[in-house]
């Protein structure tokens, strides 16, 4: 078995992690494992050692996003998580609403719009944030509050299309769905914006499992991860984020992203809710492989 991690994407550092995590993982499970830090010679590198399986602990732009998925395919070898169209659909924030509006799940209002633009004058009323359509773990987020007078001013690191969407208030839930089943609900809390350092630092956040919500926005929660997951055609686990707005019931509660290849670090959710289920590490990462597939 070969596990795929690192590459070029911003999200390089926590795919290393969560790659080498998985590794010894399902070294402790009995496979034979290869780690691959995946570069230009990846081709190459999967050819000779000729894997039964390849297990993608990627993030970010090219590892999640349905290129090296392709690329697995062409190479005719069954990979974990999902396929080369979900991959691609889900990464894209834009579509991903799109679809979920087709499934009838709730989302905010957004648009796609130049950078400059963006930078030279409201283009939703405030409060908004402002995202990269096509990365993850809260790379490059700017929350322009409800009282800003001035556009945020990005870095050049922002590509020249961005997605500005209504802000969403109240808390940070996520919800893993493990093949189809919604396992639980993970409140999410920290001292700000669930930034890429609350994300993945020790101590960056506190996660309350199960969630202590009411009964309806739980419940509401795990089916509308699930539908989420079918409606992008996701495989394997993924994992779906909503805000929730306690003072409108269950009328608060949006759907931000489905994530198609959760983090898989010690500070990580899905595992986090696995082993609320009684799925530790090692046996959620051997699921992952047994469900591995091609051409899906």
């Amino acid at each position: 078995m070969a596990v795929l991690m690192g590459g070029p994407s911003a999200e390089r550092e926590v795919s290393l992690s969560s790659g080498h995590e998985c590794a010894v993982a399902l070294r402790g499970e009995g496979f034979d494992v290869v780690e691959i830090d995946a570069g230009q010679d990846l081709p190459a590198r999967l050819v000779e050692c000729a894997p039964d399986v390849v297990f993608n602990a990627l993030h970010g732009r090219w590892g999640e996003d349905g290129c090296v998925q392709g690329l697995l395919e062409w190479l005719g070898l069954p990979y974990t998580h999902s396929g080369v169209l979900a991959s691609a659909l889900a990464m894209d924030k834009q579509r991903t609403k799109d679809a979920y509006r087709a499934a009838g799940l709730p989302v905010v209002d957004s648009v796609i719009a130049h950078k400059a633009e963006v930078a030279a004058r409201h283009v939703l009323p405030p409060p908004y944030v402002v995202k990269p359509n096509n990365e993850g773990s809260s790379v490059g987020i700017h929350i322009v509050q409800a009282d800003a007078n001035t556009p945020p001013q990005m870095g050049a690191d922002m590509p020249d299309l961005v997605m500005v969407e209504a802000y969403a208030p109240g808390r940070e839930l996520t919800v893993t769905v493990m093949g189809n089943r919604a396992l639980t609900v993970t409140d999410i809390l920290t001292e700000g914006w669930y930034d890429y350092h609350a994300k993945y630092a020790q101590g960056g956040s506190r996660h309350v499992v199960p969630a202590e919500l009411p009964a309806e926005v739980f419940d509401a929660c795990l089916e509308y991860a699930l539908r989420a997951h079918r409606a992008l055609g996701c495989r394997g686990v993924s994992r779906t984020d909503f805000r929730w707005d306690a003072a409108r019931g269950l009328d608060g509660l949006i759907l931000l992203e489905t994530n198609t290849q959760p983090g898989m670090t010690p500070t990580s959710l899905s595992p986090e809710q696995a082993a609320h289920c009684g799925i530790p590490f090692g046996a959620l990462c051997r699921w992952i492989v047994e469900d591995a597939s091609c051409a899906r």
